[in-house]
């Protein structure tokens, strides 16, 4: 398919309000590109190529758009696609050089709006509203495939542009293959926030507390002595986790795909800071040091698999009969079944009191629906926080001076694809933050104006807030009163960050 194409549809679909509109626009265009192309459409779509990050900055696009455009177009998806591949192999001497003439020769066969397009895709600036939830809908209209058959495809494989591509080569049976299967990983189960236990136990029915660990989302896969482990974006981070490696390895199961968390624990059985436990799988740390220092505890709390059984969409009840009969105590979360709220609210101040956040609320007649959130499972943290992105940051004063520090902070608008200011904070950063914030912002800057950077909305940060009030200084209509940084979120992609109506939802009754 030609680049000029999809960059057609891309624009009409940003100029589209109507969710079918969209639909039907992305749909016409999977009909027309050929099946192994949909990997390369998909990743261009969402604005994150297949190959993940390119390692150019806004610098080096910035001088590629110097180069003339061409007259007419001649780029097909495959030679953007070429040059991506190539851009985060460049290493060593003269490196520069070399990414800057791939570059250049990339955009001189680019017309004007494929040199807008193509720039915006390598600084992740592609916001044209062809969320992924749209996609499939459009890959399932495109193909023929019932949605649903899609959707799960997707969370079974973990990347949308190879269902795609099976969905629209070989229709249903082409998803077939994509099943729960071992060294597989597949999209974890999300959770929804409630502000209260009550309110997250307002069905009065009886369902599971759990502790809510400040951990790193973890799935374990054993197949006899092979054990691999997984994080919440489905990376491979087996190495830097021996102790669960060893750990499962114990287990009497032989086939086993468990998820839970990995925490580090002081010796009286509190945890350690979030930034701690992640530092763990910091490629630039003495690995052997840090084990002896900072041990991880890993911690279940479901199994989706058990001796050649898929039992992911049994309810939750049965999975946690199956996990209780697995696993000894020391390795599942703390853990009641009760539909009295007074007793549940005991549990919550005992979680507290031992330094966790919160707890979470689960249904017990609920499947795992990998990749979605929804109300099945509801976290109930304290303080209240939030998951937002940070869309700019200023140049600190006083004592600041030369580090970037006060953060805009952003949440995600689902209709759109884009980010809402809530507004801004420099409060709870640590000197270690200041200095790992400014080198992580300046390697994603977009753009400056005066004393503020603007960077790619990448980063997530969790901040702790006292609550919302409604404000008309920010473009939401509403602002986190309080706001100070508890930490980074390196294990969260922005799409992952809580939306704009999430935050509403804290407002209090008007």
């Amino acid at each position: 398919m030609m680049l000029e194409e999809l960059v057609n549809v891309s624009s009409a679909v940003a100029a589209t309000s109507g969710r079918l509109d969209k639909i039907a626009k992305l749909a016409d265009l999977f009909r027309s590109l050929s099946p192994d192309d949909a990997p390369i459409a998909i990743g261009f779509l969402t604005g994150w190529p297949r190959q993940g990050r390119t390692g150019v900055g806004w610098a080096a696009v910035a001088r590629a758009h110097e180069c003339p455009p061409a007259t007419s177009a001649s780029l097909d998806l495959r030679d953007v696609d070429q040059v991506f591949e190539k851009l985060p192999s460049i290493r060593g001497k003269n490196s520069t050089a070399e990414r800057t003439r791939l570059l250049n020769e990339l955009f001189s066969r680019a017309t004007t709006d494929e040199q807008h397009f193509l720039g915006n895709l390598i600084v992740g600036e592609v916001r044209q509203g062809a969320l992924e939830g749209l996609l499939l809908e459009a890959i399932a209209k495109a193909s023929g495939v019932p949605s649903d058959k899609v959707r799960r495809a997707a969370m079974m494989a973990g990347d949308l542009g190879v269902v795609a591509q099976a969905a629209l080569s070989e229709g249903e049976a082409g998803l077939a293959q994509y099943q729960l299967q071992l060294f597989r990983p597949i999209q974890p189960m999300l959770a929804d926030s409630a502000p209260t236990v009550a309110e997250a136990m307002s069905d009065n029915v009886s369902v599971a507390l759990e502790w809510k660990l400040d951990g790193a989302r973890i799935q374990v896969h054993r197949l006899g002595d092979r054990v691999a482990v997984y994080t919440r974006n489905l990376n491979d981070v087996t190495d830097a986790v021996p102790e669960v490696v060893e750990t499962v390895r114990k287990l009497p199961s032989r086939e086993l795909i468990l998820d839970g968390e990995v925490i580090a624990l002081s010796p009286e059985g509190r945890p350690h800071s979030f930034q701690t436990t992640m530092k763990r799988f910091t490629k630039r740390v003495d690995a052997d040091q840090m084990r002896a220092d900072f041990p991880l505890n890993a911690i279940f709390f479901d199994v989706l698999l058990h001796d050649g059984e898929s039992i992911m969409d049994e309810p939750l009840s049965t999975r946690l009969e199956h996990l209780d009969s697995l696993l000894p105590e020391a390795l599942r979360v703390p853990r009641i079944v009760t539909a009295n709220l007074e007793e549940a609210a005991q549990f919550q101040a005992n979680a507290l009191s031992r330094g966790h956040e919160g707890v979470m609320v689960k249904s017990l007649i609920a499947p795992y629906a990998a990749g979605r959130r929804g109300s099945a499972w509801l976290k109930v943290k304290q303080p209240r926080t939030l998951d937002l992105v940070v869309l700019a940051v200023e140049w600190g004063s006083g004592r600041r001076k030369g580090w970037l520090s006060n953060i805009h902070l952003g949440a995600r608008d689902p209709k759109t694809g884009g980010f809402v200011m809530l507004g801004k904070t420099f409060k709870g950063m640590t000197d270690e933050i200041l200095k790992w914030q400014t080198e992580q912002f300046l390697a994603r800057e977009v753009r400056r104006e005066g004393h503020i950077v603007h960077v790619r909305p990448e980063l997530v940060v969790e901040i702790a807030f006292n609550e919302v009030q409604v404000s008309p200084h920010y473009p939401g209509g509403v602002a986190l009163r309080f706001a100070r940084v508890k930490g980074y979120r390196p294990d969260k992609n922005a799409s992952e960050a809580d939306t704009i109506d999430a935050v509403r939802g804290f407002l209090p009754p008007s």
